[in-house]
């Protein structure tokens, strides 16, 4: 199908559940018969807009099924709040982790909603008490909400964003303990660690997360694997993906096609050495 007639064509994701779980995934639904390999992640492991993500490439060339958990706009307490997904992580022969942002999660300061995490619930009394010029009803995103205090009040932000580090940094652990088994930690991104935390503004997504944060969740893990789209996969930018007009900015947003078959051929190695233990 060429891009032009995918350009208006809304993507059918073939939405499944697994399980007792209330999160919807993309489907085709697959077996949980093992072995299998799962993958947990947000809107990059769901393939948002691309007709075949890393995760369906893969299931094509490797011998295990590759099952799809990824959840639009994900962060850790989407997976930790539900029993049934961390069941099926426990007993998959690997299970990919994909690195999401730290802004999507309940922490100090604010309160996300336990599976939609990217909606913001409220704001803590500390919260307000440190930012009491700030009217909080009026945000429902937790991005939206931070690129406000980031703008008034960097300073006091600072404290925010830090929070959301350390919490972070704790909560994956926490998922990653609770996983256990052969675990692979995936970074995709259009830019490398290093340089997470920005210049200016909130900075690239995954928000918050740097190299060192990375490399402290090391011992936890069998491998860590970057992926850093390269400059033809950013050069191309929605081609070849499937979005309806009024998903056209959303869809510039993304990762596109190419970005998704380097993010497939850097986790192929990775899963394959180890599978086998190499």
């Amino acid at each position: 199908m060429s891009y032009e007639k995918m350009v208006g064509e809304e993507l059918n994701y073939e939405p499944c559940q697994y399980g007792e779980s209330r999160l919807t995934f993309r489907g085709p639904q697959k077996s949980l018969e093992a072995p299998y390999i799962a993958f947990l992640g947000g809107t990059e492991t769901y393939g948002k807009f691309v007709p075949q993500p890393f995760v369906e490439i893969l299931d094509e060339a490797m011998e295990q099924t590759c099952v799809n958990l990824g959840y639009l706009n994900a962060g850790i307490d989407a997976f930790l709040s539900e029993p049934a997904i961390l069941e099926i992580a426990q007993q998959a022969e690997v299970t990919v982790v994909q690195i999401m942002g730290a802004q999507n999660m309940s922490n100090r300061y604010y309160k996300v909603h336990p599976r939609r995490n990217d909606r913001f619930i409220g704001a803590s009394n500390m919260m307000q008490m440190v930012f009491n010029e700030v009217d909080f009803s009026e945000f429902h995103f937790t991005r939206h909400m931070l690129g406000t205090l980031c703008a008034r009040t960097p300073d006091r932000y600072a404290m925010v964003r830090d929070e959301l580090r350390m919490a972070w940094s704790a909560r994956m652990k926490l998922l990653l303990n609770t996983i256990g088994g052969k675990i692979v930690l995936l970074w995709v991104a259009d830019h490398a660690p290093d340089t997470a935390l920005g210049t200016s503004g909130l900075g690239p997504d995954p928000l918050f997360v740097d190299r060192l944060m990375i490399e402290e969740l090391r011992p936890l893990v069998a491998d860590v694997v970057e992926v850093v789209a390269s400059q033809t996969a950013l050069s191309q930018g929605v081609e070849g993906m499937q979005f309806t007009d009024l998903e056209r900015v959303a869809a510039q947003r993304m990762l596109g096609v190419q970005a998704h078959v380097e993010a497939a051929q850097a986790l192929s190695k990775s899963l394959e050495a180890v599978v086998s233990g190499a």
